[in-house]
């Protein structure tokens, strides 16, 4: 804030994991210096779904130049499966840690027998059916008490939910046209907080939707680029 430049801290283990926080906290980066000239701090500092808007896209226009980091074409697509497949994975994850919480704080009272029932009938509204949890039930009972956000940032969890899907959509237009893509990007970026969340997301040449139809609409765009890379 008094440099108005940023600097990326991040531990490297070898893995794919460290080229995605790397882009990731890039995306945060990049965000940074676009804002930096606001002229009130307020306007520096957008909302999460906004933040993380920057640095989930810059994970999925990335991947349009991981051959960088991965010369072995199998790596590469590998990596980009794997990244995938993590996606769509954490969005039910969401779902599920955000209506929990709220029935945690919708029923102050509850007993501890009651937050496991409610916990294991949420779990199962958004869980898949192949899972096998024969021997392990007693772990996925307090399953829940892996996301650090229920007892650290009470209900600051959804964004994240809501941020990967608008990423998908700006990684969707970056694949149909990349400079208009990024161009959409950055103008979303250059905002920080000067407009609404829907305004800013409109910028990119996306939208703030969380309709059945455009989820869909979505999920089919990435199972298809999955398709692509498994053929």
């Amino acid at each position: 804030e008094e440099i108005g430049v940023p600097f990326i801290f991040m531990n490297a283990t070898d893995s794919v994991r460290d080229l995605v926080t790397m882009v990731h906290e890039g995306g945060h980066a990049i965000h940074s210096f676009e804002v930096r000239n606001l002229p009130i701090n307020a306007f520096r500092n957008p909302t999460m779904e906004v933040a993380e808007l920057a640095s989930m896209s810059m994970e999925l226009i990335s991947m349009e130049h991981w051959d960088t980091y991965f010369e072995n074409e199998k790596d590469l697509k590998r990596a980009k499966i794997e990244h995938l497949e993590d996606i769509l994975a954490a969005l039910p994850w969401i779902a599920t840690v955000d209506k929990f919480q709220h029935w945690i704080y919708e029923n102050p009272t509850h007993t501890e027998d009651e937050r496991k029932s409610a916990w294991m009938r949420i779990n199962g509204e958004f869980s898949d059916n192949v899972t096998d949890w024969s021997g392990f039930e007693h772990f996925r009972e307090y399953s829940w008490q892996r996301q650090l956000h229920i007892y650290e940032v009470p209900f600051y969890y959804i964004e994240y939910g809501m941020a990967q899907l608008g990423a998908i959509s700006v990684w969707r237009n970056y694949k149909k046209d990349p400079k208009a893509g990024l161009d959409g990007y950055l103008a979303a970026l250059k905002l920080g907080y000067t407009k609404t969340i829907k305004e800013i997301y409109e910028a990119a040449g996306i939208k703030f939707d969380f309709s059945k139809a455009y989820i869909a609409e979505l999920m089919d765009f990435v199972k298809g680029e999955l398709a692509a890379l498994k053929a």
